[in-house]
């Protein structure tokens, strides 16, 4: 056989395998049937490079790499063309190619024109020797770990996942096998948040949990009625009022009416009630009027009891 320099040399590689040959001994690899073999090489003065094949129950002039249907001694080749820089490649799949590679030793010939084996003569080439064997199949036993970034709106909430406490946010937790955890995120005065959690291969998932805050409500009465609320300070109407959203916990509730002492009272909110507060207003108690020697001692009583009078009906007016 006749080997030119025109195709200076074949490199061939499989996954990560480096081949390193030699000039004295022909390039060759082990590999399974459907695998995708990658080859590469340089052309000399020719813009198109010609593979064929050749081996175990395979017409002897050889066949096309991407259709062994097809016989290189009728024009049957796989062309690649060759860049600028001398350089061609091809993926030859070695499955689903118009039939069925046997077990065995191939002869991938690598040719500067469309000539099949019987006229090599009249071309250069090179060949790669390429053993095929049974498809293997290999298992990862070692898969790799997830992880889980957790943090809350507010900051500082408890963790709890798989009846576990794992500390409070921001956290982060590592070494996680992939799959789908519940985590639960609580904090004082805020409602519980629970979500389920996937987590996967080699990956990191981010939970942002905003926390809603436990609230109740107050429904405020006063007698008599129509006296100002505020709650906190803030002016929420004339009673009776009613008002949600408050925290959990203790407010302070003002009541004042024109006429009556202003009262202010301490009021704990419980999470999801609404809780009545009445409250009962006093009336302001009278000035002392002042009296005339000509009223006489008599006519001070009556005087007295006469502003009392008008005072408690100013307060309760508005009953």
């Amino acid at each position: 056989m006749h080997h030119h320099p025109a195709i200076v040399s074949c490199m061939l590689a499989l996954a990560c395998l480096l081949l390193i040959t030699s000039a004295s001994a022909a390039p060759g690899i082990q590999a399974s049937i459907g695998d995708i073999i990658p080859l590469s090489g340089y052309s000399y003065g020719s813009q198109t490079v010609y593979l064929f094949l050749t081996g175990p129950n395979l017409p002897v002039n050889g066949v096309a790499l991407d259709d062994i249907s097809k016989r290189a001694d009728e024009g049957g080749f796989t062309r690649v063309q060759v860049d600028s820089n001398d350089r061609w490649s091809y993926k030859w799949g070695t499955a689903n190619i118009g039939g069925r590679l046997d077990e065995g030793t191939y002869t991938v010939w690598v040719v500067s024109g469309p000539n099949d084996r019987s006229h090599l003569s009249e071309a250069d080439y090179s060949t790669i020797s390429v053993t095929l064997g049974k498809p293997s199949i290999s298992i990862d036993t070692q898969v790799q770990p997830g992880a889980m970034d957790l943090r809350s709106v507010p900051d500082g909430a408890s963790v709890v996942m798989s009846e576990k406490y794992l500390g409070k946010t921001p956290l982060t937790v590592s070494a996680l096998a992939p799959g789908t955890y519940d985590v639960i995120f609580s904090q004082f005065e805020y409602e519980k948040f629970s979500t389920r959690v996937p987590v996967e291969a080699g990956r990191i998932t981010e939970v942002i949990a905003t926390l809603v805050p436990n609230t109740g409500g107050l429904a405020i009465t006063s007698v008599p009625a129509g006296a100002s609320v505020l709650v906190d300070g803030r002016n929420i109407g004339l009673a009776p009022v009613t008002t949600g959203n408050l925290t959990v916990g203790n407010h302070t509730v003002t009541v004042s009416l024109d006429g009556c002492i202003s009262l202010q009272q301490t009021v704990t909110v419980i999470p999801g009630q609404t809780l009545p507060v009445n409250i009962g207003l006093i009336p302001q108690p009278p000035q002392k009027a002042e009296t005339t020697r000509a009223a006489g001692p008599a006519a001070a009583p009556l005087i007295a009891g006469f502003v009392a009078i008008m005072f408690f009906i100013r307060c309760t007016r508005r009953q």
